[in-house]
């Protein structure tokens, strides 16, 4: 389905909605999704007041001076990010971790004052919460600066990726401005392209939807309003969080190995159907950039599948984690290219992946929980873990391949994707069901080769 791309198609959507194409300029469609962005900005804000257990402004006045000190800490960033040239010495050259202190220093502040302080520490407590949905933008942010990306650009051009309208979650899918500007259209056919390839996302996400509305209702049981249009017949599948609850037991082991490649196929879905989605937007209002997931089960390799299935995170982990650990350790550890790879690798998908899940929680981190928050994300760690080790020997393959294609056959390339499946399939045992005990998945996974 590749009609955004038909000359045809194109030329009768520029005649058709020309009027509209041409009113449409960079301009106007960045101002559009800036000014939605402050309806964000309120909404999360608001959002954030929500955890009973957290002590945040529950007047007027508490929600607006967060709010307006999001707004603030927002414009000091882009401030911070035109003037990088004159930031101090160590914040250029460290702007990311210069990034992190401050988020960690407000955590201490809050940590090391009482919840009778008053309204200043209750609007803290506020503003950090949000932190780490910003954190990562704030990131984007400088890093234009550091390489010299904002000239031209507006604070209202940042700020539509600081607070996206279009969608996200902590992960800023399109990255930053500095990423979207590349990709935006800069005139009537590029737009009529950009356009209609965000009308294909949003069809596919749809199919994808209805997809994953089949695999709960025919694989899996209960089932959902689908079996019971087709008379309640369903495989009746256990979930992998179920199976994991139980340690495999009392359940037939190929049971549970088509739990695990059901689980994965539907994790796919799940994470295509929202990304799309959110792409498609983009792609509507012009930026006509990546996808989210791009058919990672036709992967071939584990680091092909690390790349094509939750993009724009992998984008965190690689721009702010491997890249800089990589270019850092290229003098101290020239004559041992392996150790370098290896060291880059598990910055990211080790220290990075588990470093991102453990500030996703918010009301922990405020609280000064930070030990328990990592005791809670032993199994998401040890999946990390695993994780790192098959990107690493899975790069390592490839760069002893030297570029050359892999062994030719159907029934060869079959078997390298099946592979992907299963050693991602497995160590999702370690990633579902948050609140299942490390040692009921090792109890699971001993199971699935028949060892109890």
């Amino acid at each position: 389905m590749q009609f955004h791309e038909d000359s045809r198609v194109i030329a009768w959507w520029q005649t058709n909605l020309g009027g509209m194409l041409r009113w449409l300029t960079p301009f106007r469609r960045r101002a559009i999704l800036a000014v939605a962005g402050v309806w964000v900005c309120i909404r999360e804000s608001l959002d954030s007041f929500k955890p009973a257990d957290v002590p945040v402004p529950s007047d007027r006045l508490g929600p607006l001076l967060v709010v307006l000190a999001l707004l603030g800490m927002s414009w000091l960033f882009y401030r911070a990010a035109t003037e990088f040239s004159r930031l101090p010495l160590f914040v250029r050259k460290h702007p990311q971790l210069s990034l992190h202190a401050v988020y960690w220093g407000l955590l201490v502040v809050i940590w090391t004052s009482t919840a009778d302080s008053g309204l200043w520490r209750q609007v803290l407590v506020g503003v950090v919460a949000m932190f780490p949905f910003l954190l990562w933008r704030f990131g984007y942010l400088l890093l234009s600066g550091q390489h010299g990306r904002m000239k031209g650009t507006r604070f209202s051009d940042h700020f539509l990726t600081i607070w996206p309208i279009y969608g996200g979650s902590n992960t800023p899918y399109g990255k930053g401005f500095g990423y979207l500007s590349r990709f935006e259209a800069k005139n009537e056919e590029e737009l009529a392209r950009s356009q209609l390839a965000g009308i294909k996302l949003f069809i596919l996400s749809n199919v994808w939807l209805v997809s994953m509305k089949v695999l709960e209702g025919v694989f899996y049981g209960p089932g959902n309003e689908l079996t019971r249009l087709i008379g309640g017949y369903t495989l009746a599948i256990p979930r992998l969080s179920y199976l994991v609850a139980l340690e495999g037991k009392n359940t037939a082991v190929w049971i549970s190995w088509i739990s695990i490649y059901c689980e994965l196929v539907y994790q796919v879905l799940r994470h295509a159907v929202r990304g799309h989605m959110i792409i498609a937007i983009l792609r509507l209002f012009g930026f006509n950039v990546f996808r989210n997931t791009y058919k990672p089960l036709l992967a071939e390799s584990i680091v092909e599948f690390w790349n094509r299935y939750y993009y724009y995170f992998k984008e965190i982990m690689s721009n702010f984690f491997f890249l800089p650990t990589f270019t850092q350790l290229g003098k101290k550890l020239r004559n041992w290219p392996t150790l370098r790879l290896f060291a880059a690798v598990f910055a990211a998908a080790f220290v990075g992946n588990a470093y991102y899940h453990l500030i996703k929680f918010g009301d922990v981190m405020v609280q000064g929980q930070v030990f328990e928050g990592l005791y809670a994300l032993r199994s998401r760690v040890f999946y990390c873990l695993v994780l790192a080790l098959g990107i690493f020997v899975s790069m390592l393959r490839e760069q002893r391949r030297g570029g050359r294609p892999p062994a030719p056959g159907q029934a060869r390339r079959l078997l390298r994707i099946a592979g992907v499946w299963t050693f991602f399939g497995l160590i999702y045992i370690w990633n579902v069901g948050v609140g299942a005990p490390f040692t009921h998945r090792v109890s699971f996974f001993l199971s699935l080769f028949g060892i109890s």
